[in-house]
């Protein structure tokens, strides 16, 4: 046998892993590291992600940017396309002029997108700020992620991806937090405050040293010299993604990201608009709520103390992953890669129709929670196997690859989420259709400003807020937006079996 189907068998074959102990201990300075970086990078980018949509529907009245969902789908298709399309082909970068110099790139383009937002509070300032923030962050992930596949092994992979996806949700944990309550201040305090936070990677990089810097430079040194060809990056990484076992990769994902990320850009609106979560806080605190600063922090709470906000209760996705993502990595240790990735989908699909099925505020706490431990079943999986098979020399363009499926089940979601909501679920249309109904003449409801037509109901009509927003909900079908992503997740889940399946004849065939 040649020593590239060698190469081919060793890359397809899984490794018996490592215990949890053992794991840890094998992990060296430069895996907690990028871990850190990671931590610093997601909690400035979850600071502004986890609010953007609320952001976006906020009436300018309240400084938010007052456009309607369809609108805001447009910014985030770009915003997705963009992240998850530029390390596609740009991953191999990263394997060619070093890991420590993208990331110092990709920095100070995200401090410059987040400046953008607060300077430019309008639609077409969002999208520019957005698109900065986008190609800034598809250039971090491969030098980061390049780094941690040299920084471990086989032995320790699955425990290392498991604890580095633990330890980077500390910042996606603490960056809702922090927005939620730097935005009831003014919203552009979030964007300041992201952008500070982002600029601590620059001392992180004086500590950070490239494992196989050495040979990196070995072989661009026989590059020049002309001992080695090397071709346009784009014909190699095209010839990569061409190999079935990518390309399949790509498609029967692409449905499963298209379910992950509406989670995330169309639930904190829903729950805003239609789930009382004041019912928790009484359920935990009594009737007066609570004002403990501590309690009002931790659980996303709004300044009085009443009711959970819409990042508070998406939060406990973060907290769960950032709490217990170890220890479900160790399980699935024990299993098959693809097994451990169906298994997730389908807890994930279940989660989705729960959310469709009812707006009580602990039904919500439950799909997300489901949601969340699907998440850690499936997603550190993804760099696992996408660094197991990838050739030697193309780990980041590789990692780079796994961002291609987000890419395109985001970017078709950043479109079509946002605007399913906005024709089967939005209050503020319904409003609008209500203020018809009671008489309102047309040229008024069409004079109110985006996102203020709900609030004009309350005024019109004289009927308490809950009340009136639950006799909305009981008017329409609200959960049919949520039932169409989960046909879409359950049609990915029925490929993933089927690609499970090929995977596994391809290594017993080897």
């Amino acid at each position: 046998m040649s020593n590239t189907n060698t190469q081919a068998t060793n890359d397809l074959q899984e490794v018996k892993q490592f215990g949890l102990w053992a794991s840890i201990a094998s992990l060296s300075y430069v895996f907690w590291l990028v871990g850190g970086m990671e931590l610093i990078e997601r909690l400035a980018y979850y600071g502004v992600k986890s609010s953007a949509a609320l952001y976006a529907k906020a009436p300018a009245s309240a400084g938010g940017l007052g456009i309607t969902m369809g609108d805001f789908g447009i910014i985030l298709m770009i915003w997705a396309l963009l992240q998850t399309f530029v390390p596609v082909f740009t991953g191999g970068i990263s394997d060619r002029v070093g890991y420590k110099e993208t990331i110092f790139a990709s920095t100070v383009l995200k401090i410059a997108g987040y400046l953008v937002m607060a300077f430019f509070p309008s639609f077409y300032g969002f999208l520019m700020g957005a698109m900065l923030l986008a190609i800034g962050t598809g250039i971090f992930k491969p030098g980061i992620q390049g780094t941690l596949v040299l920084a471990t092994r086989k032995e320790n992979a699955s425990m290392a991806w498991g604890i580095f996806y633990q330890t980077v949700n500390i910042g996606g944990f603490l960056g809702p937090l922090m927005a939620v309550h730097l935005r009831q201040l003014s919203w552009d305090n979030v964007f300041f405050a992201c952008a500070a936070i982002i600029a601590l990677n620059f001392l992180m990089l004086l500590a950070y040293k490239e494992p196989g810097k050495e040979e990196r430079l070995a072989r661009q040194a026989k590059i020049k010299s002309g001992e080695i060809e090397q071709e346009a990056l784009w014909k190699d990484a095209w010839r990569e993604l061409k190999k079935p076992i990518v390309f399949w990769y790509m498609v029967v994902f692409s449905g499963f990201w298209f379910l992950f990320n509406a989670l995330f850009d169309v639930l904190p609106v829903h729950i805003s608009e239609w789930v009382d979560t004041s019912i928790i806080v009484r359920d935990l605190f009594g009737p007066e709520g609570t004002q403990n600063g501590f309690a009002q922090f931790w659980l996303g709470l709004d300044n009085s103390g009443t009711k959970v906000m819409p990042e508070g209760m998406l939060n406990l996705n973060a907290g769960m992953i950032m709490t217990s993502c170890f220890l479900i990595a160790a399980i699935t240790a024990k299993f098959r890669i693809m097994s451990a990735m169906l298994a997730g989908a389908v807890a994930s699909i279940i989660a989705f129709l729960i959310i469709g099925a009812s707006n009580f505020a602990w039904a919500m706490v439950f799909a997300i929670a489901l949601f969340s431990l699907g998440e850690m079943m499936i997603s550190p999986k993804k760099n696992e196997f996408m660094g197991n098979i990838a050739p030697a020399g193309k780990k980041a363009m590789y990692l780079g690859f796994v961002m291609l499926p987000q890419g395109i089940g985001w970017g078709i979601e950043g479109y079509w989420g946002p605007k399913l909501y906005e024709m089967y679920a939005s209050k503020e249309g319904f409003s609008r259709l209500m203020l018809a109904d009671k008489g309102m003449d047309s040229a008024s409801i069409a004079a109110i400003p985006e996102g203020e037509a709900f609030m004009r109901l309350v005024e019109f009509t004289g009927q308490d807020p809950l009340v009136l927003t639950q006799t909305l909900y009981d008017m329409h079908n609200i959960g049919f937006a949520w039932y169409f992503i989960a046909a879409v997740g359950s049609l990915s889940a029925l490929g993933i079996l089927l690609y499970g399946r090929w995977y596994k004849r391809l290594q017993e065939a080897q």
